[in-house]
């Protein structure tokens, strides 16, 4: 049902918890499902140089905002707000149809993160 890199995700999160003075930091809910994402961003010279996360929900979430977290370091804030959902379901290997929300979260968790940016 899941794939090798989204179960290596779940089983070994990375850069799981928060960030001491985050330069931009966002918590969003899925109402569907009730899974929660919160991301702490830490920015210099216009790049991501921290990314951290916290999710209550399923594997997927899990797994969704562990891959999200490796896919922002180093990106400017430009480069981020471009990123597609199809980033995130690839570093994952794929997510099952049931699943797909747990890249709206990620994705969505970016965007409300990115917009105290501006």
């Amino acid at each position: 049902m899941y794939s090798a890199k989204l179960l290596d995700h779940f089983e070994h999160p990375r850069n799981v918890g928060d960030i001491a003075g985050a330069d931009a930091s966002a918590r969003v809910e899925n109402p569907a499902c009730g899974d929660i994402m919160q991301l702490t961003l830490k920015i210099a010279e216009g790049r991501i140089t921290e990314a951290r996360y916290r999710t209550r929900g399923c594997v997927a979430s899990i797994a969704c905002g562990s891959a999200l977290t490796e896919l922002l370091l180093g990106l400017t804030t430009a480069e981020a707000a471009a990123l597609q959902r199809e980033a995130i379901v690839s570093a994952v290997g794929g997510l099952p149809n049931e699943s797909v929300h747990a890249s709206h979260l990620a994705l969505d968790a970016l965007k409300a993160a990115l917009k105290q940016l501006s």
